[in-house]
Order: structure tokens, then sequence, then C-alpha cells
């Protein structure tokens, strides 16, 4: 039996929202918003795991091109031969849904519409939706901020949410007009009083149309400042770009609030216009602080709680950084500090209140922020210390394994050690050389295989024994590593506290006395340097050595290297190291040092003229007097894998050469991933069709391309060269081939004339490899992939069988020199 609403058939059993909220011709004069409250739910267990090959029969369906809209009580059959059913759903009367699925699983809530109109999707608790089978962005965390332009189609239209934490919610909006500025997401500074103010926010723009939009201008003017405008590159078709500003004001104010006046124009014509107020703060007060990003260009901010010198201090002030946790605001980790003496406190923003548990891009910005505070306000180098609480307790950690010389002293509170013991992270043994290689690119967050870095640093652990969030056992096992081999590390644990026990879990007398008392050392000061690294390409070096190159990429690489003053001579034991150097620029001058390294002794070394660096190879396992690589070469500059390529600026470059399929694909992944990323990272990402992109303009931005070397037009001159090749119907790496018109490939090469920056491809054979994409997991840390990936969609339903093959390039990005592996069978020759 069918029930018959507004001119389409639909089944009896479906209680769809039907209501018309589109309106022909016209804007809405008002918002108008709507709850959908009636669907359908099915339990997968598809939880958000970290790893690169998940498991998913619905996704699986989507991929292969045979997804059908739900009925209540069809069958769903798990990897593994479950089977689960779909289940009538009715949201409550606050719009919430509520089931076992929406712990791991799929929620269809079809709309049915009276014609063809562009609404507002206003989801909240999924981790991503497809709409009418076009990938967009959830929102896991439930902060409200996810309003996307979505095309409706008159009749039924298919919205099916992946949800993981327990929660979702579904709404519709009619749209005020086709482009807007919307305030639910904003990035803004506090003007400091008495000081002109030059400084940069950020808003969401919204394009509620078809055709992607460009000719923007965002104007932005305040009282008692000046007027800027600011250009907009482009929106997408559907799509969202968060868009930086200028703002100029000279500090002067009767009032603490200053109104921020912003008016978007298209080609002269005034869009939207929006008014915000900004705090207006003594320069002693904590503060909000912005800038721009050289990941993305995007506009960040950090907390400020600026130091307050005893009158007559002539000391330069220090400096500490503090990573906050899970949900935590930056601006609320700075408020939890009284403002020191001598030592100013910022804190970063991990790119989000989750971000990417400051590894990644929260790495990034941590490290991006502790440059900037440290030049903007000529900080003491040699006093700058790291602590965090929770998720930034983990941050201090890895944050301080990485980096070990650039902080004094470290003070994890409450901290999770690595994913591999906390947050979901822990990962199948590999059973062969092809996982080998996978597993070895998480190496970088592996905080226990870099500990011995924790030498440079004074440490102080704290937590509270009765911790039912990050149990105590973390820091307990930190406390038994560090016993082991470290001289200078302090324990405490608060008896009956808690995971937070108010500000004094960050704010703690004895940390601060423990940071009073360690200093940076001098680099002439230093006799013995004992350091590792994962990838000289996030970190390469401490004090006068550098790591330059691997052997192994992504393996641990070390060095134990002493300097003999008196005798200039450096001396030492290495691991995992094929390019190290020497830098003289902060030692006594003198004679060119000798160099033992290995039990090899390297003489009549000789430096280049003005130069105050020696480099050595090694080659066949013999250490050689060597001279710098070339920019071309990986190296501390540009090393990959495949998730470094997201950075310097990157630009999202998709294809519109394929069928109108490919095209289609193309677009909703790039749209997709800038969305994604600018949820999970407060990103800004710029998308340039194929056809617009020019290869010989902006050398030094990344790109990322979508596609493949048949579809995509820009694939010739940013990877023509490339010995790695995507078409239609195969994959091939080197001499390898790889058929089938389901594979993904996952890689990265240099961009042609540029030193730094990266070209990525995310692409696919055929259109299910293509679609095999829209899921993979690269912008969620604790999920890593190595320079080249590949893999089939036997993935969604085998995990780790499903892959092809994976590897790393070698030092000069070929495959004869890297280190590849292949699964046997799967179309491989």
């Amino acid at each position: 039996m069918r029930l018959r609403l507004l001119g389409f058939n639909l089944p009896l059993r479906w209680s769809v929202a039907v209501v018309s909220l589109c309106v022909a011709s016209a804007w809405a004069r008002a918002e108008t918003e709507f709850i959908l409250r009636d669907g359908v739910a099915v339990a997968t267990g598809g939880r958000m795991v970290r790893t690169p090959f998940h498991t998913d029969p619905i996704e699986a369906r989507i991929v292969s091109g045979t997804w059908t809209l739900p009925q209540a009580g069809e069958g769903v059959t798990l990897p593994g031969g479950t089977n689960r059913v779909w289940e009538a759903v009715t949201a409550k009367e606050d719009g919430n849904f509520s089931h076992p699925a929406l712990r791991g699983g799929y929620v269809e809530v079809p709309y049915v519409s009276d014609s063809d109109c562009i609404l507002l999707l206003r989801a909240s608790g999924h981790t991503m939706a497809y709409v009418n089978g076009e990938p967009r962005a959830g929102d896991v965390y439930r902060n409200g901020s996810v309003s996307l332009p979505i095309a409706v189609r008159r009749g039924t239209n298919d919205l099916l949410f992946a949800t993981a934490r327990g929660g979702l919610s579904v709404r519709l909006a009619v749209p005020e007009k086709p482009l807007a500025i919307d305030v639910r997401d904003t990035t803004f500074p506090d003007l400091v009083l008495g000081q002109r103010n030059d400084t940069h926010g950020a808003v969401i723009l919204v394009n509620a149309s078809t055709n992607t939009v460009r000719d923007l201008v965002l104007v932005a003017s305040v009282p008692g400042g000046e007027t800027t405008e600011t250009p907009v590159r482009s929106i997408p078709a559907l799509g969202t770009h968060k868009a930086g500003f200028r703002i100029v004001h000279r500090g002067k104010a009767t009032t603490n609030r200053v109104a921020l006046n912003l008016t978007l124009r298209q080609r002269g014509k005034v869009a939207d216009t929006a008014r915000f107020d900004l705090a207006l703060k003594p320069a002693d007060q904590t503060r909000r602080e912005t800038f721009v990003s050289g990941i993305d260009g995007s506009v960040q901010y950090y907390g400020f709680v600026p130091a307050r010198p005893l009158p007559g201090s002539t000391s330069r002030t220090g400096l500490v950084l503090s990573t906050h946790g899970a949900s935590v605001e930056a601006a609320g980790q700075a408020a939890c500090y009284a403002p020191k003496t001598w030592v100013h406190v910022a804190a970063p923003t991990n790119r989000r209140p989750y971000g990417f548990d400051w590894e990644d891009w929260g790495r990034r910005d941590a490290i991006e922020v502790l440059e900037l505070v440290q030049q903007k306000y000529g900080t003491d180098r040699s006093r700058t210390y790291l602590t965090g609480h929770s998720m930034g307790g983990h941050g201090t950690w890895q944050l301080g394994v990485t980096f070990p010389d650039r902080f004094a002293a470290l003070a994890p509170s409450a901290g999770w050690i690595s994913f591999a013991s906390y947050g979901g992270g822990r990962r199948p043994e590999p059973t062969n050389e092809l996982q080998r290689l996978i597993h070895r690119a998480w190496t970088p967050g592996d905080t226990l295989v870099l500990a011995t870095n924790y030498l440079h640093h004074g440490i102080y652990i704290l937590h509270g024994d009765a911790d039912d969030n990050v149990p105590v056992s973390e820091a307990r096992t930190m406390r038994r590593e560090l016993g082991a081999f470290h001289p200078d590390f302090q324990w405490h644990e608060q008896p009956g506290a808690g995971h937070w026990w108010g500000n004094a879990c960050l704010d703690w007398p004895p940390i601060f006395d423990l940071f009073g008392r360690r200093q940076i050392p001098e680099d002439h000061a230093v006799g013995r340097v004992r350091f590792a690294t994962a990838n000289p390409g996030i970190s390469a070096s401490s004090h006068w050595v550098t790591i330059e190159a691997q052997q192994q990429a992504l393996a641990r690489s070390s060095v134990d290297i002493t300097w003999d003053a008196p005798a200039r001579r450096f001396s030492g034991v290495t691991e995992n190291v094929r390019r190290l150097s020497f830098s003289l620029a902060k030692l006594p001058t003198g004679s060119v040092p000798v160099v033992e390294l290995d039990g090899q002794s390297l003489t009549n070394l000789t430096l280049a003229k003005g130069a105050d660096r020696i480099f050595v190879s090694r080659e066949e396992g013999q250490w050689k007097a060597s001279t710098e690589a070339p920019r071309s070469a990986k190296g501390p500059h540009r090393a990959g894998p495949f998730k470094e390529a997201f950075m310097h600026r990157m630009l999202f470059v998709y294809a519109t050469r394929g069928t109108p399929a490919e095209n289609a694909w193309a677009f909703a992944k790039a749209r997709f991933d800038s969305e994604s990323f600018w949820y999970r990272g407060n990103a800004s990402i710029e998308l340039v069709a194929d056809t617009a992109f020019d290869a010989t303009r902006d050398r030094d931005r990344g790109v990322v391309l979508y596609g493949n070397a048949d579809n995509n037009a820009a694939w010739a001159a940013l990877l023509g060269d490339s010995p790695v090749q995507v078409r239609r119907d195969s994959v091939r790496v080197g001499t390898r081939e790889i058929t089938g018109d389901d594979l993904t490939c996952l890689f990265l090469r240099p961009r042609p004339g540029s030193d730094v920056a990266c070209v990525a491809a995310v692409s696919g054979t055929g259109l299910a490899g293509l679609r095999l994409t829209d899921r993979v997991p690269y912008f969620m840390a604790g999920v890593a992939f190595p320079d080249v990936t590949v893999f089939g969609s036997d993935a969604l339903e085998k995990g780790w069988l499903g892959a092809r093959a994976a590897g790393y390039f070698g030092q000069d990005w070929t495959v004869e020199s890297g280190e590849f592996a292949w699964a046997t069978g799967g179309g491989s020759k």
C-alpha cells in the first residue's frame, strides 16, 4: 500500500517530512527553519576508528553505485556475517534522535520537496552526510556551526547521516539571500587599548547558489579606525568559505566594546552586511590575538596572558606555551592563569577545541604561535616552557618530544601518552611488509619511540589519582619510562582529584617553580646531544646537529654526539641516518672540526667560503664528507609523507575534463574536503577548477589534485613526470601496474618549480575508486599514510587486506631508490 503526497508515490511505512520550504523564484524575507523527525536507522559499528582502512557495508554500496533508499525492515550484512536491520526512528520533541545506531551507524532522513530549490542543511551530531549522494561535512561535536547550502530536487531527497557519538538532529532552513555572512563561526581578536591595532578577523561566507561566485570584497570598519577592503577570490557553488579580512583600530575608545561593521560586496554591489562587537582591553589584560597562518592562509587566534613585570625589572620576559584539552577554547585555557611577573603565557588553539590532538596541523599551529609570540614580544628564548592539560597534556608530551631544544621544561597535567595507549588509536600488529610500511607512517605520533628527547628538559608530571577520564596509569607509565634514564623529573598525584579540579590543574605553583629554575643552554655550552626524530620534515635539529635525511623513511632516526671544544671534534653514533650536518655558527671559532661517527673518522673536512655548516653523508655504510643536498631532494624542508602536502597555503584543484559523473565527484569531493578541514581545523581553502589553474603562478603554494590523469587538466603540468600515474583502469607505480576500476591512490610529489611545496593526488581509477576516497580519514589525527598508498574498494569489507601497495620515495623522490611493498594478486603486474 502506498501514500500519495504532493504528487509523489511513497511507501506507507515512510513517515517522511513533507513541507513547502522552497520558495520559487524568491528568497525568504525571514529565515524559516524546519525539523526533520522521521527516518530509519541501522547500527553498523562504524565508530570513529583511527585507522587508514575501515569496513562499512553502507559505504560499500555507495561506492559501488548500488545504494538505494532504505526501508524499515530491510537487512544489512556486516563484514563477518552479522545481520542488522533498518529500524524506524522518530526524533523527540527537541528534534534529537535516540537509537543505538547513533553510537556507530547510519540514519536515513528523507525529505520530500514540491519543487527544486536550495535549502540550508543544519544537522548536528553526525560525522558526515550524503545529500543525494554527495558528501557533506558533519558536526560530530554538536557545536552548531555547520549550515551548508544544498540543492533539493522535486520529489524525494536522500539525506543519509553517518553517526558515531550518540546524537543527531536534522534541520532545514530557507536562506534569506543567495550570498550571505554567517555569524555562526567567527574568529576575532580583542583590541588593545592605547595602541594601534592592525590585525585580522574571519567569518563564514555562504554561497546558496549553483554557481561559483567571484569578485567579492569584504569591507570592514570600526569607529576610531580605518576602513579596509579585503578581496575574496571565490566561494564554490553550494559552498561556504571562511574568509579573513583586516581590522585596523587606533586603540582609542570611551567604552570597552567596539562595533565592527562588515559589508560583503560583489562587483561593487552590497550582498550582505553584519555587525559584531569586539572587546577593547588594557594592554596588561588576558586577550585573544589573531594571525594569518602559513598552513592555509586562514585567520587563527591564540589566548595571551601578558606578563606584568615588577617595577624596575630589566630582564627579558620568558614564555609559557599552554596547550588545551579536548572541547576547550584557547581563550578559556588562557583565562585559567593569573598573570606572572616573568613569563607571558600563550595558548594556541590546535586549530579547534578538538582539532588535531596537537598532532599534524595542531602541532604546526602550536609552533606557529610559539614563533610568532617569540618574535612579536622579543621573549627570552632560553626561558621557554611547555605545559597543558588532558589532550593538552598529550600535546605537551608530543610537542616536547618532537621539538626538544625549543623548551627548557615540560609539565603535562592529566595527559595521555599517545593514541597507542588512549583515544581509540590501538592498531593491529602488521603481518606483512606492506602493512609494516603503512604502520611506519604513524611513528611521529609514537611518544615513547622518541622518549630519549626528554633528556633536554626538566619535567613535572601532574595527575589526579581519581581521574576517570584520562587514567592515572598514563602518568604512571611515563614515570616508569622516565625513571629508567631521566635524572630531572618531578611527580605529583593529587589525592582524590579527578580529571579537572580547578585552575590549579594548570596554574600549579610547583610547575612554575620548576620552570623558573630551568633554561635552555646556549649551543656553545652544549657538549652532548642525544636527539631522535621520526621525520626530518617535521623535526630535524637539536642545537648544533641536524639529521638531514634518513635511510628508512619514517623509522626512528637518532644521534648521540659529543662536542669536544678544545679538540674541535664531533664524535658519536647514529641510527638510521643518511645525511647529517653540524652547525658552527654558535660554536667557538677555530679550525674545521674533525668528525668521528660510528667508529669512522673524517678529517680534512672543508667549509665553503662563508659557510658555517659541515655536511657528511653515509654511502654504502661509509661516512664521507659531503655538501648540502640539492633542494630538489628530500630534506628538512620537504620530506613527505602524504599528509604533509596539505601545507603552504594549498589550493584544491578539481577535475572538469572527465565524464559528467567524474566531474561531479571531483567538485563534490574537493568541496567536502574543504568543509571538513574547515570544521576540524578552522581552515580557509580555495577551490579552483583544473582549467582555471595556472601552474606558473604561486609556485610555492601546495596543490591537492582531485581526479586522475584522464580527467584532471592540471595533472600533466604538475604530475606529468611523476613515477606514479593513475588512469581510469590502472595505477602505475614505477614499473609496476595495478589494474582495476575501483582503486584509490593517494600520493604526493614535489611541486615543479618549488623547493618547499608539494602536490598531493586524491585519485582513483574508475568512478568507484574515486568515490572510495570520499571518506578516507586523512584529516583525522592518529591516522597516517606513506608517500604512496593504493587500495581497493574491497577494503570496505576486508579492511587492511584491501591494501594493494604502499611505500616511500627515495631521497631523490624516485621509486627505484625508495622502499615499496606490494600485495600478492589483486591485479598487480
